[in-house]
């Protein structure tokens, strides 16, 4: 399982939020009632909702996160305002299967929201925690709840040490919830209360006034980016391994990458037009079963092969806006259902273009899930880890898409001033970028050393033998993600040619669980 933080807006004027609130309980088995004012709506204005009780807490879940959370841990910061409340920030984490990993959890799912909180000026007051699994074979809703128990006392323990109590613990399993922090006087059935049927609460109305609404489970906000696991996998796995027999000693070789790099774009542009010209069709699945019928394996391992170059990689990251943006997007969800079998480390690349994409265009949600997923592919790809973070701390987007911009600008002047002798040496620019959070500033790398060519298999290149043993497979074989002929491999740090805020390297790895 990969663990990874969630959050479906900033604290403030984004949030959903509330008058009346998190109901804990006092020592006399009463609900407390707690205000929590906020608002979706325009800035400037306020919109209140009044939680009273567990329920409507319970309730408001999904809309605080924009989707119902599957096996996860969930922390809402709340803000005091004259003996009021406020949501603030929230953070989700996947339950570890194993209680072992629990402490760990719990401690970094703590620090990292109040720490994310306090980066931003606002340390929260208290916490909201909710913990949601829905019941395994043969077991029951209430037996989860006694199950997860240990989580939630460590939970609260992790957020008492940082002087931040959690007022309301929550568990939601099989359409029912049960309170942790209930004394146990009476007012909560043991067998937990019945979930409303969704939609029908105060808070799901005025979460539909303000324009918000659920976009269903994890699950389905996921499955649009997982790798396939049908039978038309292995066919898209023999086209990768043809095509990298192919490709990937022209990609490591500085004479013919920029080749290769052009022909993955021009094609990408033809599979975007293409995608774009298609009719549309109702519900996500059915879309995105169209998408794939559009693009050819064969098509499909070229641009995902082309892409695992950094600077290739960085171009298709211009497709950001404007006419290009909804079917770049269609594009890299497809390509990262494409990445099976050996190479789903590949699919880094389509998935932070994705989440790229999506950030531009305003959906954080989606943006953040598959940043997280592209590091669950590949750990150390810097580029998923740093607009990770810069989405996370509420980073506009709009410094990127400046330098993007700049860059493609830069480029096509290049190319117009460029002199009709094809063999004469390219002139690099590198106009100033914004940093992103964690790159620092070095000497750009040289650009005139190269790799060795790699050399084809043994079977004369006459195709990728699969199931000889002890035969090198160039198909396996990808190209890191700082890697280039400039030399600027792995563990080193230096600021591509390209110029861009996330070619540094980077000490270290971006921190799981942090605040979102």
């Amino acid at each position: 399982m990969t663990n990874h933080d969630e959050a479906a807006g900033r604290s403030g004027a984004e949030d959903i939020s509330g008058s009346g609130g998190p109901a804990g309980h006092d020592r006399s088995g009463q609900h407390v009632e707690h205000d929590l004012p906020g608002g979706p709506g325009v800035p400037g204005s306020e919109h209140q909702v009044t939680l009273r009780t567990p329920a409507e807490l319970a309730d408001a879940l999904p809309y605080l996160l924009g989707y119902r959370p599957e096996d996860s841990i969930v922390l809402v910061a709340l803000h005091d305002r004259e003996r009021r409340g406020r949501f603030g920030g929230r953070a989700r984490l996947g339950i570890p299967a194993h209680a072992d990993d629990w402490p760990s959890v719990a401690e970094q799912l703590a620090q990292g929201l109040v720490k994310g909180s306090e980066r931003r000026g606002a340390r929260p007051e208290s916490m909201v925690a909710y913990l949601c699994q829905e019941p395994g074979s043969g077991e029951s809703g209430r037996q989860v709840m006694e199950r997860l128990r240990p989580l939630a006392q460590l939970l609260r323990t992790a957020c008492g040490r940082l002087d931040v109590p959690v007022v309301e613990a929550l568990c939601i399993s099989d359409g029912r919830f049960w309170s942790y922090t209930c004394p146990g006087q009476g007012c909560c059935p043991p067998e937990g209360q019945s979930m409303g049927l969704p939609g029908t609460s105060v808070l799901a109305a005025a979460a539909t006034y303000a324009g918000l609404q659920v976009r269903g489970s994890l699950r389905e906000l996921t499955a649009r980016l997982l790798p396939w696991e049908t039978t038309a996998a292995l066919e898209q796995e023999v086209a990768l391994d043809t095509a990298s027999m192919a490709l990937v000693p022209r990609i490591l070789d500085s004479e013919s990458r920029a080749d290769v790099a052009e022909e993955a774009l021009e094609l990408a542009r033809r599979i975007m037009s293409r995608l774009a010209d298609a009719p549309p069709v109702p519900g996500t699945r059915p879309a995105d079963l169209r998408d794939d019928g559009l693009l050819g394996h064969d098509e499909a391992a070229t641009v995902i092969l082309g892409i695992q170059d950094r600077r290739t990689r960085d171009r298709a990251a211009e497709w950001m806006e404007g006419a290009e943006a909804r079917p770049a997007l269609r594009l890299w969800r497809a390509l990262a259902r494409r990445c099976v079998g050996p190479y789903r480390e590949h699919a880094a690349a389509p998935l932070t273009l994705a989440g790229w994409v999506a950030w531009s265009t305003g959906d954080e949600l989606e943006a953040r899930e598959a940043f997280a997923m592209a590091l669950g592919a590949d750990p150390d790809y810097l580029f998923a880890r740093l607009l990770h973070q810069a989405c996370n701390e509420g980073l506009d987007p709009e410094s990127i898409r400046r330098c993007l911009r700049a860059e493609h600008t830069g480029r096509a002047a290049e190319k117009a001033d460029q002199p009709t002798d094809l063999g004469a040496p390219p002139v690099s620019t590198q106009p100033t970028a914004p940093r992103l959070p964690g790159a620092e500033a070095h000497p750009a790398a040289p650009t005139t050393r190269r790799r060795r060519r790699t050399r084809p298999a043994a079977n004369g290149g006459a195709g990728p033998s699969r199931h000889t043993p002890g035969t090198a497979r160039a198909s396996r074989r990808r190209p890191a993600d700082d890697a280039s002929p400039a030399g600027d491999g792995p563990g080193r740090a230096t600021e591509g040619a390209s110029g861009r805020p996330w070619a540094h390297r980077e000490a270290g790895r971006h921190p799981a669980g942090e605040d979102t």
